[in-house]
């Protein structure tokens, strides 16, 4: 492997399309591998956890094969990680899924609930709105499109810097029905409620930059 080549685990805990992250990853310049295993999650540049299906049980699988101890630690030193989907859903305090609540990693305050709009779940190509400092949109014009798959979301965004010494976080925006997280930039944490694997030419092109900060 060339010393410039990052290396990138996709967690494999059960609940996502590990395969197309996988490819689209390697297209990216990645050197990639999927796995589970504690070490090589925990040592590799960067750690990408994708997710589909229901908030709670993609929790239940991820704490089963000590991703949320993975996760944790790695953010904790710094270590870049990066969540897709339900990946990223599961990043904030909670999910309200048919009436029934369940606890997320909390590194982010908020709660994941139902999209109101007339059409769910949210399936298709869209627009994004991002902070013009964004680095995960870098390179992309404004009417990007990128693809969506779900019927719940982050409706608002609560957490407060105070520190003058730390950066906020960098937040974007979409809508159906009304407005929802569609990604969010924190240091070592990045994430996105749409898929980049299969957003074409501009999801590679945020993948490209995520690995770019590897």
């Amino acid at each position: 492997m060339e010393l410039s080549t990052k290396s990138v685990v996709v967690f494999d805990y059960g609940f996502g399309n590990v395969r197309s992250a996988e490819r689209a990853l390697a297209r990216a310049g990645a050197d990639v591998e999927i796995t589970r295993d504690f070490d090589t999650a925990m040592n590799a540049d960067g750690l990408l956890v994708p997710g589909v299906g229901a908030f709670a049980a993609c929790m239940k699988g991820l704490k089963e094969a000590r991703g949320d101890w993975i996760v944790g630690r790695r953010l904790s030193g710094g270590r870049p990680v990066m969540g897709i989907c339900v990946g990223m859903q599961i990043l904030f305090a909670r999910g309200i899924e048919h009436g029934v609540e369940s606890e997320g990693l909390d590194e982010w305050p908020g709660t994941v609930g139902p999209l109101k709009a007339d059409i769910v779940p949210h399936m298709g190509w869209n627009t994004v709105a991002a902070p013009e400092d964004s680095r995960a949109f870098a390179g992309l014009d404004a009417d990007a499109r990128f693809y969506f798959v779900h019927s719940y979301a982050v409706h608002d965004w609560s957490l407060e810097v105070r520190n003058p010494l730390m950066t906020a976080p960098k937040v974007t925006w979409s809508t159906h029905g009304e407005p929802f997280v569609a990604a969010v930039e924190n240091g070592a944490l990045w994430a996105t409620q749409f898929h980049p694997e299969k957003s074409g030419d501009a999801g590679a092109q945020l993948l490209t930059n995520w690995i770019g900060t590897l």
